[in-house]
């Protein structure tokens, strides 16, 4: 009832801005119509829109220099929680910043030194994440998600240029939310500074960025009763004993710190090519480029807790205090030589060479000592494009020398675009080799701990994907050859002895396969929209990769333009899986696992009611998510134990000033 009466409140206040705005509309326009008579015969010198606050990533820097203009539109605006994102949906503890899993399978490509630790990497910043303004104005944007809700997300964004070829920023992050049910809470700070300087000749590039990550999720251990939703008389979230209570200095928790530090400069020798010279949109051509990379990334990952487990949160033993801490150090040295042949006239075929060498130096430490380690990788790509209908890419990449030697990534990309009606066709392939994460090999915990050596994972990947924007349809079809595929499992217990329970260890399959399609249509009709996503997957081991066969999202909504002043959307999002067998949470290793109980929760439509707007610089959205739980079901899991969250309203705004 509360969120209802606040979403009552906000949108009599989002009508009343609308309202107000357009009577300021009324009230001016004569007065603005002689003041424009008056200015016809002057020119403004600099004139400021979206068009002129432009960034850049590390990824397009690496091929020449290209900006993008910031988005304006609304369009999603109102998924603002990472863990529910419509083509990338997720299992989690139930409430936003707990730990969460990929709902579908999507496999990770990365090769060397990895942790292992996942559960909260979708709320992390990244230094390769980085967006680099250029703005004639200072440009800033506040965004913030809650204010009398449980979810209080804000975010504020600043980037300034020094002068006209150097510019500095930086990015302030700051979550508190309550959760639903005991001990559910989770804050976090984060924050990056960085540069981007151009020489005026455009032919040398430095980027600096700076990223603090500081996540802080409370642990409850999951709910001690897990049928609730089947008493008719279901007590409030909050009134729900959950199996760990403590609060204060002894609360459990989870807490991440993931710092680092990025330097890149790069060169361009040799012919540079102008496009759009003198433009906001002015691309750079270089047929030379050298480059180095440098960073340092410190990682720490910490599980704490002090009271008895008398519910049975954890594996059996009797700790009381448990303080457990990983912590990863990591610096990396990137040299990098591309070469791109072409004709003068742009446009025409290209062909590019890239070549690298990195450098990395680990230093691992758990509860029980530490490690060192080194890699030593060589990458490339070989790429050519012809005109802008064919456009092929090989990659490479192999460790070979250190730790992880013999990991490697071999990658293909072909795209054809035969026309704007027929469409366009990308073909993909992959070869996969990589060691297994430090969790699997090592794990030196309160509960868990072992010492064992793996082969490596293989994984071979074949894809056909086609995409006709006219149609609005976007079709993509992947199989997966995997080999020694690694996860974790509880120990088997034929027995049932209660000193086996919830205790994991890790675990390697044999050959596994996987069919997966993914299917996305958009209709559209008048002001109605359609917009569709399905994914069908297969496997002859769903119960190990533990995924659903099928998944949906549909989202349907009317959107035009009220009083010419604010641009809505107003509709609805369906998402829904069918039932698989659920895994479990390990609280203090930060894992999800498969358990001997094998159970699937009964699976539901889940719909959720929304509203986005952007009047001028400003965007806005109001929701009521999981509205169904009024009528059907009381509630729904994910994660076995852990409840999802119940029927919630939210509201957020987006204010950017750039003038």
């Amino acid at each position: 009832m509360k969120g209802i009466k606040g979403l009552l409140l906000v949108f009599a206040l989002l009508l009343s801005f609308t309202s107000i705005s357009y009577a300021q509309e009324e009230e001016f326009s004569n007065a603005l119509d002689s003041a424009r008579a008056a200015e016809d015969n002057k020119k403004d010198s600099v004139i400021f829109t979206a068009r002129y606050v432009r960034y850049t990533n590390l990824q397009t820097l690496k091929k020449g220099l290209k900006t993008y203009q910031i988005d304006t539109t609304h369009t999603n605006f109102h998924h603002y929680n990472p863990q529910l994102k419509p083509d990338n949906p997720s299992i989690n503890l139930g409430s936003y910043g707990l730990a969460t899993r990929d709902l579908l399978f999507n496999p990770n490509k990365s090769i060397g030194f990895q942790s292992g630790y996942h559960a909260l990497s979708r709320y992390l910043l990244s230094s390769d994440s980085v967006r680099y303004y250029r703005a004639r104005a200072r440009y800033s944007e506040l965004y913030a998600v809650g204010f009398f809700f449980e979810d209080q997300v804000f975010r504020a964004t600043l980037a300034q240029n020094v002068n006209p070829h150097w510019n500095i920023g930086a990015e302030y992050y700051a979550t508190n939310t309550d959760g639903y049910y005991s001990n559910q809470e989770y804050s976090d700070r984060k924050a990056r500074v960085f540069s981007w300087y151009e020489s005026p000749s455009h032919r040398y590039n430095m980027l600096f960025n700076l990223t603090v990550n500081n996540l802080d999720a409370t642990e409850n251990g999951s709910i001690v009763n897990d049928t609730i939703f089947r008493d008719p008389d279901k007590p409030a979230p909050y009134a729900v004993m959950t199996k760990l209570r403590q609060k204060g200095a002894n609360r459990p928790f989870t807490k991440w710190k993931d710092n680092s530090a990025f330097l890149r400069q790069s060169y361009y020798i040799g012919r540079i090519d102008t496009v759009n010279k003198g433009q906001p949109e002015m691309e750079i051509h270089p047929t030379n480029v050298i480059a180095h990379n440098s960073s340092i990334r410190h990682q720490e990952y910490v599980f704490f807790k002090n009271e008895e487990d008398i519910y049975g949160a954890f594996p059996y033993g009797d700790a009381v205090l448990v303080d457990d801490t990983t912590s990863v150090l990591t610096v990396s040295n990137d040299f990098n030589y591309g070469f791109f042949l072409r004709s003068k006239a742009l446009g025409n075929n290209q062909a590019r060479l890239d070549l690298g060498f990195k450098n990395d130096l680990i230093w691992y430490r758990d509860s029980v000592g530490q490690k060192f380690y080194q890699n030593n990788t060589v990458h490339g790509e070989l790429g050519y494009q012809f005109s802008d209908k064919v456009d092929f890419s090989a990659k490479a990449e192999q460790i070979i020398l250190g730790h992880n030697f013999g990991d490697f990534l071999y990658e293909g990309v072909a795209e054809v675009d035969l026309s704007r009606n027929i469409g366009m066709v990308r073909l993909g392939a992959y070869s996969l080799n990589k060691s297994p994460e430090r969790v699997f090999e090592r794990m030196n915990r309160a509960y868990h701990s072992w010492d064992k050596n793996f082969s490596n994972t293989t994984i071979q990947n074949l894809s056909f994907q086609y995409l006709n924007q006219k149609l609005g349809f976007d079709g993509k079809l992947e199989y997966f050859l995997m080999n020694n595929y690694l996860y974790f499992k509880e120990v088997d217990n034929p027995n049932f002895d209660p000193q086996l329970d919830r205790s994991i260890e890790p675990a390697q399959s044999g050959t596994l396969n996987l069919l997966k399609l993914s299917l996305k249509q958009n209709f559209k009709l008048a002001n109605f929209h359609l917009d569709n996503l399905v994914v069908l997957q297969k496997s002859d081991a769903m119960n190990v990769l533990a995924t659903p066969e099928i998944y949906t999202w549909h989202s349907f909504y009317y959107g035009n333009m009220l009083y010419n002043v604010m641009d809505f959307r107003i509709g609805m999002d369906v998402r829904f899986n069918t039932p698989f067998k659920t895994p479990s949470y390990a609280i203090n290793a930060g894992q999800f696992y498969n358990d001997n109980a094998g159970i699937e929760f009964s699976t539901y439509p889940i719909v959720d009611f929304w509203l986005t707007a952007n009047i001028r610089r400003v965007n806005i959205f109001i929701s009521y998510n999981f509205a169904n739980q009024h009528v059907y079901p009381q509630g729904y899991y994910s994660v076995r134990r852990y409840p999802m969250q119940s029927a919630n309203a939210r509201f957020g705004v987006s204010w950017k000033f750039y003038d």
